[in-house]
């Protein structure tokens, strides 16, 4: 077999927590510094070769396939699977059984990720010959662990447990959402059983019987930040925290009009924004085709082009403390 990964995301999901932008927007479409959610992904998955990817997409599934198309526009061909019931992600994969004879490299897309090293996650893959390879991150606080997947090592360094949303947090090894999986992973999703907490068929367990079947799974830590984006202010928060690691005091888009006398301080604008009054807008995030008329400064507030939303109630470090690590509704 030839050492080339496939890329799949799951782009399926509702997200019911973040309205109302779920009305208007997928959630892999949101922006982060004006650039949606998944062309992050689908960029990291350029980086380290992957040249074919399948999304599956679901809800708002024509905004998705419109934005990306064929996928050429960024050096890849794109092919789409519609994931008709969300019933988890281990489900969405099993959609895939037809249409993947490779290994591949899987991630959620309601997550922004910024990885540190993906090239390594996949040579540990094919130098180990792996069943699968979990991208993972060490976390301070149990909280963290407690809202994604805890991943538990023998002394080998092997993974020989993976359990979702742990009471007990033994370990600050966190799963983040990325994973390189073998084929045999089907055999094992074939055989995952429906959960009694969520009612859906979890990629965890489908994980844990690919371990207990004696296929060597291994952890990888490739990530640098994450975050699930659970709620709308988290997507501001996300936007605030890529606006510092571009070292950027603002960022705005093209075909702007903005009043002379604005200020705009630690904010993104997107495409086609028109600000008409001489105010400040301080850590916020403007979508694209929005038109400010507001005569009062703006702050903390999330403005698209038919809500608005203010994240002034809580703090950065507390809304990341509120959602960071929650359970992505990956619509799946």
């Amino acid at each position: 077999m030839s050492q080339k990964l496939l890329g799949v995301i799951l782009a399926a999901g509702k997200g019911s927590r973040i309205q109302p932008l779920n009305l208007y927007w997928p959630k892999p479409l949101l922006p982060v510094c004006n650039k949606p959610i998944i062309q992050y992904q689908l960029e990291d998955m350029r980086d380290i070769g992957v040249r074919e990817v399948i999304i599956v997409v679901g809800h708002l599934k024509e905004e998705i396939i419109s934005y990306f198309g064929d996928g050429s526009s960024l050096g890849l061909h794109i092919r789409y699977v519609e994931q008709r019931k969300m019933l988890g992600i281990a489900h969405a994969v099993a959609q895939l059984e037809n249409e993947v004879d490779s290994p591949f490299i899987l991630f959620l897309g309601d997550i922004f990720l910024v990885p540190k090293n993906l090239r390594a996650m996949e040579r540990m893959f094919w130098e180990r010959r792996a069943g699968a390879v979990l991208a993972v991150k060490r976390e301070e606080k149990p909280e963290y662990v407690r809202r994604n997947f805890a991943v538990i090592l023998h002394a080998s360094g092997t993974v020989t447990r993976v359990i979702e949303k742990p009471r007990y947090v033994t370990t600050d090894l966190k799963g983040c959402g990325v994973y390189i999986f073998d084929l045999a992973i089907f055999d094992a999703i074939r055989r995952t059983p429906r959960t009694a907490q969520r009612d859906e068929y979890e990629i965890t367990n489908s994980i844990q019987i690919l371990i207990d079947d004696g296929y060597p799974v291994y952890p990888a830590e490739v990530i640098a930040w994450d975050m699930n984006i659970t709620f709308a202010c988290d997507l501001l928060e996300c936007n605030r925290s890529q606006l510092q690691r571009l070292d950027k005091p603002y960022l705005i888009g093209r075909n702007t009009t903005i009043h002379p006398e604005a200020a705009i301080q630690n904010s993104v604008l997107g495409d086609g924004v028109t600000l008409e009054k001489p105010i400040a807008v301080k850590d916020s995030l403007v979508f694209s085709g929005v038109r400010i008329t507001a005569e009062n400064d703006i702050e903390r507030m999330l403005l698209t082009p038919d809500v608005s939303i203010s994240c002034a109630a809580a703090s950065p470090e507390s809304r990341r403390d509120l959602t960071a690590g929650e359970e992505p509704s990956h619509g799946v």
